[in-house]
């Protein structure tokens, strides 16, 4: 017997969706659209705290009202004059998901964007905000760069995303990757984007679920004003600051290691000649990085990334792989704090503010267990390292 759900059209044809559909009931086609979707039950949920989302947008626009006896009556005010031009429902617009079936009614988009961003109002001035809003973001790997991405867009970053990754969601992933188990099988960038548009559906997402290739970084890159790089694939990497440096934009990176976040910032819009990787791989070619086994690439990410800030757990880890374990661990906690600290870096360089052109350790060890930079916990580490980099094969 064939097995049902993966011969039924409607099966797959939601699976592959990834984009909202935003209908305005003063037209008469998109009343049409909704009403079909009623008729043929694809509207599971219908969510509809539109006066709520006035009450916010009113006492935004209102602060000097808001903790006054007389803002309720205010805004009731505010509210009758509205549906007396005409009915509520028409107000704003209607979004439909149709990976989950819900219908929501939401703001326009200004109207969206000032409450969603409202409480960042100060930490971000407005002019910071839109910077932040109307730039272009291009990220591979949505790993750890599924955190990245949503850490931007949470605080009101990046309207256009481009998205690439070749890989679908497995199981292993969801100990740091922000999804559950209905996404199971899925693109990551589908997974992300539809995460995207629930945040923000007047986003615009771009999916490059083959991965980045050399095929396809020239039309990746068009547009971008940040690149973000989360790719595991080293030859690839080195391609993108190629590109980063044809384009002169800024490249930033992240990187797990154990509970810590290892940054690293490349400015190529202030210096195309820049040393790829900060010289930390010294001038190693496109064709080197490409030809290399599964144990050269770890090697070389290693080295990348310095074995003097990975944990001794991190270093058993890698010399563990193939043996007691399948890959090197990763931390949700890691992911979090790599999103947090690459939204940082990105806002500050598109607002032109000050930032580090190098590497940056976020490290909780450092904060949080005590005597970690004591002198004899330093000489501890280093010879561990040192151990370690002749174990792994590393000068």
């Amino acid at each position: 017997m064939k097995p049902f759900l993966k011969n039924h059209l409607h099966y797959k044809q939601l699976s592959a969706i990834s984009q909202p559909y935003i209908f305005n009931l003063n037209k008469i086609v998109d009343e049409n659209a909704i009403i079909k979707l009623f008729r043929t039950k694809k509207i599971l949920v219908v969510v509809d705290d539109y006066i709520e989302q006035l009450k916010e947008l009113f006492a935004i626009q209102n602060p000097q009202l808001v903790y006054t006896s007389t803002f309720e009556q205010k805004f009731k005010s505010f509210l009758k004059q509205l549906e007396k031009h005409q009915q509520l429902e028409k107000h704003g617009r209607w979004v439909y998901f149709p990976w989950n079936g819900n219908l929501i009614h939401i703001l326009v988009d200004k109207d969206f964007q000032t409450v969603r961003t409202a409480r960042n109002r100060y930490l971000i001035n407005t002019e910071e905000q839109e910077k932040f809003y109307n730039c272009t973001i291009g990220i591979g790997g949505l790993s750890v760069g599924n955190s990245v991405i949503m850490a931007i867009v949470l605080q009101g970053g990046a309207k256009h995303v481009k998205l690439a990754d070749f890989d679908n969601l497995a199981l292993s992933n969801l100990n740091r990757i922000r999804a559950g188990i209905t996404a199971l099988g899925l693109n990551k960038t589908q997974m992300t984007a539809r995460q995207i548009y629930e945040i923000n559906p007047y986003a615009k997402v771009e999916i490059f679920s083959e991965g980045l290739t050399e095929k396809n970084l020239n039309k990746f890159f068009s547009g971008l004003d940040v690149i973000i790089d989360e790719l595991d694939n080293i030859a690839i990497k080195f391609l993108v600051r190629v590109y980063a440096k044809k384009y002169k934009l800024p490249l930033v990176m992240g990187a797990d290691a154990g509970d810590n976040a290892i940054v690293d910032v490349e400015r190529f819009d202030l210096n195309p000649k820049l040393p790829f990787f900060h010289s930390r791989l010294g001038k190693p070619t496109f064709e080197q990085l490409k030809n290399l086994d599964k144990f050269g690439i770890g090697k070389t990410i290693t080295t990348h990334l310095g074995a003097e800030n990975l944990s001794k757990r991190n270093q058993d880890s890698l010399l563990a792989m193939g043996k007691t374990i399948v890959s090197w661990p990763q931390l949700g906690g890691a992911a979090l704090l790599n999103g947090s600290a690459i939204a940082y870096c990105v806002r500050k360089i598109l607002n032109g503010q000050p930032l580090e052109n190098n590497r940056s350790i976020v490290s909780l060890d450092e904060l949080f267990i005590p005597n970690h930079n004591s002198v004899a916990n330093k000489r501890r580490r280093q010879k561990i390292a040192g151990n370690f980099k002749k174990m792994f094969g590393l000068k």
